[in-house]
């Protein structure tokens, strides 16, 4: 069965990676990930080989343990070798080991850490649907996001993003408070409008002042 992403992931991770998927099949994202989605019957290197095959693209959870990880690193050989797209989704501040550096140096690296990870989930999905077209989840009713989020919060949220991209803040605030889950996801969300990594930490910063509901 063809699923949008497969999970790279090694054991010690693994909370991290199963918190992953739940979050990226709640907006539509079909995920592959070992051991569940393996049959019990079925060869356990065949199976994954043949997720890599089908699979559009691979999320790497990237850690020290995974970066020392062998069956991590015989995952991404054969996604390169299948030229099938790798995301090292980067959980803690580590560097490539030189079994990895030469798969991973040419690729698009994003950053999951300081804590909580919820922000960086909520990044990574829009990203995903961006890149796979993945239709985003259903908008909620007006009536919804009133209830949702308050609205001294939300003038809050877009005078921080306004600083950074002007008056344009306002529609991206209001059009993503019909999507968002809730204050992280919807900070989360605008942190992807801007442009440099550095930007979208210290926007999330400042908006994590912002009292809830």
């Amino acid at each position: 069965m063809t699923r949008d992403v497969f999970i790279s992931y090694s054991q010690p991770d693994r909370d991290c990676a199963f918190e992953l998927v739940a979050r990226l099949e709640g907006e539509g994202i079909l995920c592959w990930i070992a051991p569940r989605d393996i049959a019990p019957s079925a060869d356990w290197a065949a199976a994954i080989m043949d997720a890599i095959t089908a699979a559009r693209t691979m999320i790497l959870i990237f850690s020290a343990s995974s970066n020392q990880s062998p069956q991590v690193r015989r995952e991404v050989e054969r996604a390169v070798h299948k030229q099938l797209s790798i995301l090292p989704f980067r959980i803690e501040d580590v560097l490539p080991s030189r079994s990895l550096e030469f798969f991973l140096s040419t690729q698009h690296w994003m950053d999951a850490f300081p804590p909580p990870h919820e922000p960086h989930y909520a990044r990574l999905c829009a990203y995903l649907q961006g890149q796979l077209q993945v239709p985003a989840a259903p908008t909620m009713r007006a009536a919804t996001v009133a209830n949702l989020f308050d609205a001294a919060e939300l003038q809050r949220i877009e005078r921080h993003l306004a600083g950074y991209i002007g008056p344009l803040a306002k529609h991206l605030v209001k059009t993503a408070a019909t999507r968002a889950a809730g204050i992280e996801d919807l900070v989360a969300r605008l942190a992807m409008e801007l442009e440099t990594e550095t930007d979208r930490y210290e926007f999330t910063r400042q908006c994590r002042g912002a009292p809830r509901v």
